[in-house]
């Protein structure tokens, strides 16, 4: 009898992001991290779970609840993956508790102190019962528990206070209301008067509580009791398939069903009471599949983010201004310099500006005839939507093809969507069943050859000082005429198109990278160079782990610099013993995607806008360019050769969630952090030309 084939490992998806997001969580525990950027980590970690519940916990719930009954192996699958997540995250709630009460004690050593609502003085009292007259009163409305069948209307973007109100006397007499803070309107931070070199900050939670008797003024209660509570929805948006409804009226109906999802997971004060956690858990109406965890005085650490740095600003990591690059500097015409060959920019080490001059020239510039450009997210004033506007407004003919279902933002697109349009420029709402996730502009000149641009991240002016993303800037003819087609497909999506240079999904991406795969499995067998170096954010696509496990079981020495999901798990022998993985944290998000493969000694290199995940690769129009300009090659390898060096921020991914440094794995090996090497390098760069 044939033995049966034993399987790849691979670790699942939402494992893997669990296992990444303690990487961040990590960050916010070293002692030589700057002590605002910890606490800016432990916001992020917090936001990253957030999300993580709203979408994926609500996705493996949804499956487990199914009834369904073909579906009853997937059914089962989901209810395990929700176990391993419950009982990963009970223990890393505790390591982030441990975290935050670390953070906090160590910014009294910069003599910043956070006062709880029991440590005021009576000036302080004074301040803030002043403060809460003066920017509070009028947006704290409680409403009593008994009032509502559940809490359906409230957003689970905020935070609330469960309050038990008493009168005292002979015979107790108490209610039971919730509040909802208003951080949108005075941040979560209340700064109180400083008291010589010490700075006194205050959660808006505490200061609420010490106000509580303005709160419920006039309706007799004399003791009060307020714990944090705070809970997380379904974000699955619900789409109306009514064919009389256009486009834009179906997202804008989806996303508000999506504030009325049902709520999956509860946090709250471990110190509330339980007649107050009763009534807070039945509001909710949740479900044994669901999550009830109880946690600290304070939920939303996502304001962490935006901790006030109380006028030290050496407390964050120096600022690295972008470099305006000289090649793309001064009076001459950008058009025309990339016309003249290829330049590129590597955000947000060099300045994204230099693209808005891109788009502001073209708008402006007679020998330009349209202007076409997929947007995906959107700065809240952006300035690409003001260029193309003036260029509608100059009589370019502008297509603008933007993504409405780019999670969370579908608001923001909406609103941008029909300023567009009433500017008189062409809006294209994608195709339907597949995100338009590419990231590419076309300009059409009327003389000399027409310009495109592709990027590995959005064109968002925000992103662009956070996110690491490379953009190249090309007037090569047959990469600029593959992407026009791209738009033609987005325009026609059944209209048969073939791609000469570009990959380009759903059409051959996938079956492209599996032929360089496979081209490097056949030249290491021939006895030629043979290897692959990748930077990305997730590979989790089932077909492109094995393709990566086959060769490194050929002998192809495989290096990549990952950030987020995934599934491949390193070190097996026989398996994937050539398989090495660099996951790095540090203050800008890793976020651009270059691929190398030596090609027999001829290297290729790629850049753009696809992770190795089923949806990219299946469910999005997404697009990888060659690079074919020596230089900018180089370039793109440095990236990713400088990621696999790094020694300091760098973690050995390896699918068992450990997250070691490879400097401390590496004998003898020199600090190195490539970040900063990488803005060392753009600099010295910028004053040698």
């Amino acid at each position: 009898m044939a033995q049966k084939k034993k399987e790849n490992p691979y670790l699942e998806r939402d494992i893997s992001w669990m296992y990444f997001n303690r990487r961040i969580l990590q960050e916010a525990c070293r002692p030589h991290v700057p002590i605002l950027e910890r606490m800016a980590f432990l916001g992020i970690y917090s936001n990253n779970l957030d999300e993580f519940f709203r979408v994926r916990v609500a996705t493996q719930s949804r499956i487990a609840e199914c009834m369904d009954r073909s579906a009853a192996a997937e059914r089962e699958k989901a209810k395990k993956l929700l176990k391993q997540i419950g009982k990963i995250n009970s223990h890393y709630v505790k390591d982030y508790e441990e975290a935050v009460h670390n953070v906090t004690a160590d910014l009294r050593k910069d003599n910043i102190y956070l006062v709880s609502d029991a440590e005021v003085t009576s000036e302080q009292l004074e301040f803030i019962r002043s403060f809460y007259k003066a920017k509070i009163y009028g947006f704290l409305i409680p409403v009593w528990f008994s009032a509502i069948k559940l809490l359906d209307y409230e957003n689970d973007e905020n935070i609330y206070l469960a309050v038990k109100a008493t009168k005292t006397g002979e015979k107790a007499v108490s209610d039971y209301a919730f509040l909802e803070l208003p951080v949108n309107i005075c941040g979560r931070f209340v700064r109180l008067p400083d008291s010589g070199d010490k700075s006194y900050l205050m959660y808006l939670d505490d200061a609420i509580r010490c106000c509580l008797p303005l709160v419920f003024e006039g309706l007799g209660f004399d003791k009060f009791e307020a714990y944090a509570f705070k809970f997380t929805r379904d974000a699955e948006m619900e789409i109306d398939n009514d064919l009389r409804t256009g486009t834009l009226q179906k997202i804008s109906k989806g996303v508000k069903s999506r504030k009325r999802g049902e709520p999956l997971r509860v946090i709250y004060d471990s110190n509330m009471p339980k007649d107050l956690l009763k009534r807070v858990l039945k509001k909710l109406d949740l479900d044994s599949m669901d999550t009830v965890i109880s946690s600290g005085r304070y939920q939303n650490h996502k304001d962490l983010m935006k901790f006030p740095d109380c006028g030290r600003p050496h407390l964050k990591y120096p600022s690295w201004q972008p470099i305006l690059k000289k090649e793309l500097d001064g009076s001459d015409s950008l058009l025309h310099k990339i016309q003249e060959k290829d330049r590129f920019i590597h955000v947000p080490y060099h300045s994204f500006d230099s693209f808005i001059r891109v788009l502001q020239e073209a708008a402006v510039s007679k020998e330009v005839e349209s202007i076409k450009i997929t947007l995906y997210r959107l700065a809240k004033e952006s300035k690409v939507v003001k260029a193309l506007i003036g260029a509608a407004r100059n009589g370019k003919k502008v297509t603008v093809c933007i993504e409405l279902l780019a999670r969370f933002d579908e608001a923001s697109n909406i609103n941008w969507s029909k300023k567009m349009q009433d500017a008189g420029i062409k809006v294209i709402f994608g195709v339907e069943g597949l995100k338009v996730h590419s990231k590419i502009t076309h300009i059409g000149m009327k003389k000399g050859p027409d310009i495109a641009c592709i990027s590995t991240g959005n064109f968002h002016e925000g992103n662009a000082r956070m996110y690491t993303d490379c953009m190249l800037m090309t007037a090569y003819p047959r990469l600029v005429r593959d992407v026009d087609h791209v738009f033609d497909f987005i325009e026609r999506p059944y209209t048969p198109i073939r791609f000469k240079e570009l990959l380009v999904s759903p059409n051959e991406m996938k079956n492209k990278f599996v032929a360089l795969i496979n081209n490097e499995i056949k030249n290491k067998k021939a006895g030629k160079p043979a290897y692959i170096k990748i930077k990305i954010n997730h590979i989790t696509d089932p077909i492109m782990v094995n393709k990566l496990y086959e060769a490194s079981q050929a002998g192809v020495d495989i290096d990549l610099v990952l950030r987020g999901n995934c599934s491949l798990v390193t070190g097996i022998p026989g398996v994937s013993s050539n398989i090495r993985i660099h996951g790095i944290i540090d203050r800008y998000l890793e976020h651009s995607r270059i691929f190398v493969f030596a090609n027999g000694g001829e290297e290729k290199v790629f850049i753009g806008s696809a992770d190795w995940m089923p949806r990219n690769l299946d469910n999005r129009i997404e697009v990888i360019t060659p690079v074919y300009n020596p230089e900018i090659k180089e370039e793109m390898k440095l990236i990713v050769e400088y990621g696999l060096k790094d020694t300091m921020q760098g973690r050995i991914v390896d699918g068992h969630g450990e997250n070691k440094f490879w400097g401390e794995e590496e004998e003898g090996a020199q600090p190195f952090r490539s970040q900063e090497a990488l803005y060392n390098h753009y600099v010295a760069e910028n004053m040698n030309d």
